[in-house]
């Protein structure tokens, strides 16, 4: 079995497969609607100089997290 890491802990320019979005999660409607479902494969373009926002590349577009929010985000590096 991989291991699971949050999405805040992804280095810059790799890439991603998310394996589950946490269901306790608040903003877990929000990041599925946003295209963050299980599967899908993200690449981290980059992080602002305190790690808060993030941004990332999914499905063909960029799209920004905050950390908190990307933390809730499980993913497993590929």
């Amino acid at each position: 079995m991989t291991k699971l890491i949050g999405l805040n802990e992804v280095a810059v320019k790799s890439k991603a497969k998310v394996s589950e979005i946490a269901h306790e999660s608040k903003v877990r409607r929000r990041i599925m609607d946003m295209g963050i479902t299980k599967g899908t494969e993200i690449i981290v373009e980059g992080k602002a100089p305190m790690g808060d926002p993030i941004e990332i590349s999914v499905r063909g577009y960029n799209l920004s997290l905050r950390k908190s929010e990307a933390q809730h985000v499980l993913v497993e590096v590929i």
